[in-house]
């Protein structure tokens, strides 16, 4: 062989690849998000999933989706993927970078990603569209300029053996 290999994966394949194989750390049994910020210049700065912040042991807070008491839910306790991904940069900013996402930002998320500055947003799955949570985060990004793009997945199986 004389010329370089011609199956390699894009830069959207890798990336999102990664975010999704860092929502495999996640802990909740229903929904694993991972992210992937990433800089202009293609260079990975800093991965997040779905759980509970550094030090609260995830044996002791509930997974549950739903109770009559809320703090019986996981939702009051888990940190999002972009969430903890922005938290997680040790680097100074993150002014025009962008972040690949497994499932679509909520609301809250949303303010985080425009607040640190992210200006692309590369999602896969877009499942809870039409609720408030997703609906307030669109006109949100789209007020901020923020670009958002659904990933054009290949359909090109990554596997890995560890």
């Amino acid at each position: 062989m004389t010329g370089k290999r011609e199956d390699y994966i894009s830069w959207d394949e890798y990336f999102m690849a990664v975010a999704k194989l860092a929502g495999q750390r996640s802990k909740d049994p229903n929904s694993q998000v991972g992210s992937c910020i990433v800089s202009k210049d293609n260079k990975i700065l800093s991965i997040g999933y779905n759980g509970l912040p550094v030090g609260c042991s995830d044996d002791d807070f509930p997974w549950a989706r739903e109770d009559d008491d809320p703090l019986k839910t996981k939702y009051v306790y888990v940190t999002h993927s972009e969430l903890n991904a922005i938290l997680n940069y040790r680097g100074g900013s993150l002014e025009g970078t962008k972040i690949y996402v497994s499932l679509f930002p909520c609301n809250e998320c949303a303010k985080a990603i425009i607040q640190a500055g992210i200006k692309t947003v590369i999602y896969d799955s877009d499942k809870y569209a039409g609720t408030p949570a997703v609906t307030a985060s669109k006109m949100m990004l789209a007020s901020a300029g923020v670009n958002v793009i659904q990933y054009q997945a290949t359909g090109r199986r990554i596997e890995l053996t560890v």
